[in-house]
């Protein structure tokens, strides 16, 4: 699944609801070409915000002074994801 399925899904989404003139009893074509114009949107989208989601890893260190007194330190690291293959 990626970009080009959505692409592909919403341009024939696009085809069957707009420029389609035909019928088929008992399917409306219109209505099916929504159905895949907004199937390749979500596919689109969720690819985007699959490639688009990075890695972040919180580290906390707690440090126990002789006093009784406690230090926390906090660290947040982002990492980006690797390279898609293909």
């Amino acid at each position: 699944m990626g970009y080009g399925l959505g692409v592909f899904l919403l341009a024939l989404g696009l085809i069957l609801a707009f420029a389609v003139q035909d019928a088929l009893e008992g399917i409306n074509l219109t209505m099916a070409g929504y159905i895949l114009a907004g199937a390749g949107i979500l596919v689109i989208v969720l690819t985007a915000a699959q490639a688009n989601r990075g890695r972040r890893h919180t580290t906390v260190q707690r440090t126990s002074h002789a006093d009784g007194s406690e230090t926390v330190a906090e660290r947040q690291t982002h990492q980006d994801p690797p390279p898609a293959a293909g």
